[in-house]
């Protein structure tokens, strides 16, 4: 029985070791009616964003077509209560670094360097430790918990015209993990039945 669950453990340590990656992925779907106020725009988007915790990068991609208005600016606002209610932006102000503006669709993918205090709001550094490690801290928190939020901002929606709360993907190795240790147990329930 020790030798089974030691090759048990060794199983479960080999599925494991691709989930300790240091990167997460976070998406969203863009409207105008997860914006706070809703609005009836026709817009639709999507973002993903990808935290490469040893790199302390983030990368931005965006979609985004059918806008009523002009863009006039995008970034992720952290943290509010999840999936609801506003917050300060946490990222690059005015906008993210080569967003396009002025137009009503397009498509955004910029990969920031998040050990720049460029890369942030000043006031989000200040709100966090006055350290862009605190902000990056605040940041990552955040996607974590479902509180943070990409906007599309637009000459005819100053303050959103689409949004849509960032939600972490799981990874498939989290997958792999639970069907080796369902596998696992079945087996072991299966030895046990046996030997009785």
């Amino acid at each position: 029985m020790k030798n089974s669950l030691l090759v048990a453990g060794f199983l479960f340590a080999a599925v494991a070791m691709p989930a300790a990656a240091h990167e997460s992925v976070y998406t969203a779907v863009l409207s105008g009616s997860a914006e706070a106020p809703p609005n009836t725009s026709p817009a639709i988007g999507t973002a993903t964003v990808t935290m490469d915790m040893d790199l302390v990068t983030m990368r931005v991609q965006e979609t985004f077509s059918g806008l009523l208005g002009n863009t006039t600016a995008s970034h992720i606002h952290c943290c509010t209560t999840a999936s609801t209610g506003t917050a300060g932006v946490a990222t690059t102000v005015p906008t993210f670094t080569g967003f396009p503006s002025g137009v009503t669709s397009g498509v955004y993918d910029h990969t920031f360097d998040m050990s720049l205090a460029s890369s942030y709001n000043p006031a989000f550094i200040s709100n966090n430790g006055n350290t862009v490690s605190g902000a990056f801290n605040a940041l990552v928190a955040g996607l974590d918990s479902g509180s943070s939020y990409v906007n599309i901002h637009s000459t005819v929606f100053q303050g959103g015209e689409i949004r849509g709360f960032l939600t972490l993907v799981p990874e498939p190795e989290s997958y792999a993990m639970l069907l080796a240790g369902l596998g696992l147990l079945g087996s072991l329930a299966r030895r046990k039945n046996k030997s009785t």
